[in-house]
């Protein structure tokens, strides 16, 4: 049986998988990182407070995009909106990198 969803829709289900998650905000070097525990040393998203930009791990970018069987570029735009919703701020700029707690 096939079902039809929305791309609204399908972005709610990809916010709930993301506040699911559970990410730890480190606060480092004028960067909030979100990590899946303290003791991580590669976070998943990090988010340059001074400039707005945004990095995304690429295999969470991955992840995302096969759990949800959507294009890898659509859930790069759904984690954006979800980290401006998140931290209440804009994101000026994003690219996809392996992301080292400093």
């Amino acid at each position: 049986m096939k079902y039809l969803i929305t791309e609204s829709q399908i972005n709610n289900l990809i916010f709930i998988y993301l506040d699911n998650q559970d990410f730890i905000q480190i606060e480092r070097n004028d960067a909030i990182y979100f990590v899946n525990s303290e003791r991580d040393g590669f976070a998943q998203i990090k988010y340059d407070i001074e400039d707005g930009r945004c990095f995304i791990n690429y295999n969470f970018i991955e992840e995302i995009s096969s759990f949800f069987s959507i294009d890898e570029s659509d859930s790069k735009q759904v984690i954006i909106r979800w980290v401006e919703n998140t931290l209440k701020m804009n994101v000026t700029d994003t690219s996809g990198a392996i992301l080292s707690i400093p």
